[in-house]
């Protein structure tokens, strides 16, 4: 058997969020460990909800981030149109085909009468549920909708009791004498999520769904449709939602959600990819850092978890400074350079990377621990009004260097402190922010000699 997995993100969103990175994450690697397809699938019916660019961003994101698809609306494929909008003839057929064996049936019951229904059964204490009104009196209904009502078709809940194997959390049974005869065509003509994702996985061919915790109490909904239609069901694997730190559900209110933010803050893919990994599942080494090539090797569903995962983006920026201190500079170079647009030389780029490397934990830390480098300070955390004659001094002692090296400009400037009895620590503070504009900045003697000789005694002079 070929497996194959999907996403089916929905782009109400600016882009797609790093809970769905995780879980499509999952289905990446299962796909790719057993040779298969991994597809994405875009549910885009409940147009309310769409934000505009939205579908493009997450595709983008998504490939950018190194899961590629073999199969969505860019790549096409074999089973296309991979956008639910464009599938909707299809939704009608199968919704079709279920009223003609008595598995689904018309509903025209106006948001008024089900609005008060349900304010009935609560006041009752019963479950709300659909009360069967239309399936007993088909005729009329149908003869209600030839003439133009509105209506929808509604699943026929078989009673009986379903258990099914999910691959992390075991049998789940459940009694459909609690589920409710749900909607699967709406009146405008757009399939609701159960529908779409039972016909589309079938047709799709998917072996393996791999999905949120959320849709868990949908699944039985889902069985019994695939029943109905005589199709046989995938296997399901429900992973738990992240959580922020306090354990509270992932929500942009406390950080950040979507992928782009993170990428746009300098947090590197692969860096991204392997924590996210990490979120529900451990590496049978103990391993935590890892290429995303291993983890599609060890990566079994069997093992994830079913603990809510920590998702802490301090956590994120501890393994992103990981992964840059193990880059070679020469991809370093390239990463920053990209990240600023070419902003900076790469060839001054190179020279900074032994100074910043064990400093910058994502490459936005860049510009503003090396900004310096490439212009004169304008703001200054430093008062040199008592500093004046201690300038003049230093640069004095500068001009007489001959060999503009770091070791040699420590040691002058070692021994102008000396002569001038300033606590070294004081000395080389004012030094420091003179150059730098900062109290904390890279290896001084280092960016000293970065800058030059000319730039060094310039900015000596303008504080004079």
């Amino acid at each position: 058997m070929k497996i194959r997995t999907r996403i089916a993100p929905s782009p109400t969103g600016k882009d797609v969020h790093v809970g769905s990175v995780a879980t499509a994450l999952m289905n990446f690697a299962w796909a790719k460990k057993h040779n298969g397809q991994f597809i994405v699938r875009i549910e885009d019916t409940d147009q309310s909800r769409l934000v505009l660019g939205g579908e493009k961003k997450m595709l983008e994101t998504l490939e950018s981030i190194g899961l590629h698809a073999d199969e969505s609306p860019i790549m096409g494929g074999p089973f296309a149109p991979y956008r639910q909008s464009e599938r909707l003839s299809i939704y009608k057929k199968f919704a079709q085909d279920l009223i003609l064996t008595n598995k689904a049936y018309y509903c025209i019951c106006t948001p008024e009468r089900l609005g008060e229904m349900r304010q009935k059964q609560q006041s009752l204490k019963q479950m709300p549920k659909y009360d069967r009104h239309c399936l007993t009196h088909q005729k009329e209904v149908i003869q209600k909708i030839e003439k133009g009502v509105p209506h929808v078709i509604r699943l026929l809940m078989p009673e009986k009791i379903i258990t099914f194997h999910d691959l992390i959390r075991g049998d789940i049974t459940i009694d459909t004498n609690n589920l409710d005869d749900q909607v699967l065509l709406k009146s405008d003509g757009f399939p609701t999520y159960h529908l779409g994702v039972v016909v589309d996985d079938h047709l799709m061919e998917i072996t393996h769904i791999i999905r949120g915790e959320e849709w868990l109490p949908s699944t039985p909904k889902h069985i019994i449709l695939f029943e109905a239609f005589g199709w046989k069901a995938p296997e399901f694997a429900h992973v738990s939602v992240l959580r922020n730190p306090d354990k509270s559900k992932l929500s942009k209110r406390k950080n950040p959600v979507w992928t782009s933010e993170y990428i746009e803050k300098g947090i590197l893919k692969e860096a991204l990819l392997n924590y996210l990994s990490l979120m529900g599942w451990s590496h049978p080494e103990g391993k935590e850092v890892f290429t995303l090539e291993e983890y599609i090797k060890v990566f079994d569903i069997k093992d994830v978890q079913t603990t809510a995962p920590v998702f802490d983006p301090i956590k994120l920026e501890w393994m992103n400074g990981m992964y840059i201190r193990q880059s070679q500079t020469s991809n370093l170079k390239s990463q920053i350079y990209e990240f600023y647009k070419g902003k900076y030389s790469e060839e001054m780029i190179e020279k900074t990377i032994p100074l910043i490397r064990e400093r910058i934990k994502k490459l936005s830390d860049y510009e503003p621990m090396c900004e310096f480098l490439f212009s004169t300070p304008q703001v200054y955390e430093v008062d040199f009004g008592k500093y004046k004659d201690l300038l003049i001094s230093m640069h004095q002692s500068l001009m007489l260097v001959a060999d503009w090296k770091a070791l040699i400009i420590g040691a002058a400037m070692g021994e102008l402190a000396k002569d001038k009895g300033v606590k070294n620590s004081e000395f080389f503070m004012v030094l420091r922010a003179a150059m730098t504009g900062k109290k904390i900045s890279p290896p001084l003697n280092e960016s000293m000699e970065l800058l030059g000789k000319e730039e060094c005694l310039l900015r000596l002079q303008k504080l004079r």
